[in-house]
């Protein structure tokens, strides 16, 4: 027999000891197949997991796909919508103005149609509350316990701090704007349009308007801030002032 017919003969009966004649080597014989067979079915499958996971990425994110030019288009239309509302920041006056024109329209389309008095509704409670964020301080002193005082200026010789806004007003403006035309879009679906009693919507509106504003106008009395920046100190207006008091200083 040759060499070749020896080590195949030693590797296929050698290494099985029979378990009459030595049991622990046996068993050990055992646990060491049984690991080795374990460990290459896991390694096949996350290398078939491994293919079939690339294969999918490259479909969907290959240039030629329907969902990779779908989102390259609306990541582009996003950015270029983003880029126009930046470009829009500055135009304050600009931007209430075409916010009028499009509530006067939603106004003229409800007003003829003659319905849709529940999302009017919905509408201005959403305004009303976008209207307490915006007249609210960033930080309010009676969440924060600021009860021994005010927390803003209330005398020339103080520190000017500008007021800061829960809601800023390009946010207020965006929100409120957005609102309106989501409000105008439900009008043309028939869905939206629940039969109720308009006075009684109308009524109930006005009624928490009017207390929500009163326990914001108490609020603002109480703790002695103005939400607007009219009246304030400003740098400009304290140049003389400053100029008069460096001419009090000692000179050399």
């Amino acid at each position: 027999m040759s060499n070749a017919d020896n080590r195949e003969s030693y590797t296929e009966h050698d290494y099985k000891p029979e378990a009459s004649n030595n049991p622990i080597q046996s068993a050990r014989f055992c646990i060491s197949s049984c690991e080795r067979e374990l460990t290459k079915q896991s390694n096949d499958k996350l290398q078939m997991d491994a293919g079939a996971a690339s294969g999918g990425a490259s479909d969907d994110f290959s240039s030629n796909s329907p969902a990779a030019a779908v989102s390259r288009w609306s990541y582009a239309v996003t950015r270029r919508y983003q880029h126009l509302l930046d470009k829009s920041t500055p135009f304050v006056l600009r931007r209430w103005i075409a916010f009028a024109a499009i509530a006067i329209i939603y106004v003229i389309r409800v007003y003829f149609v003659q319905g849709f008095y529940i999302v009017s509704y919905a509408l201005g409670i959403y305004v009303l509350n976008l209207l307490i964020g915006f007249l609210s301080p960033q930080v309010d002193p009676e969440v924060h316990g600021f009860s021994d005082g005010p927390t803003l200026p209330t005398r020339g010789s103080d520190e000017f701090r500008p007021f800061v806004r829960r809601l800023p007003e390009f946010k207020f403006w965006y929100s409120i704007t957005k609102a309106f035309c989501i409000a105008f879009v439900m009008t043309f679906f028939i869905v939206f349009d629940v039969p109720v009693f308009w006075p009684i919507l109308l009524f109930y509106w006005v009624v928490l308007f009017t207390l929500t504003m009163k326990r914001q106008i108490l609020h603002m009395i109480k703790y002695r801030y103005l939400p607007f920046s009219s009246g304030k100190l400003r740098y400009g207006g304290q140049r003389a002032s400053s100029t008069e008091s460096t001419g009090l200083l000692p000179r050399d």
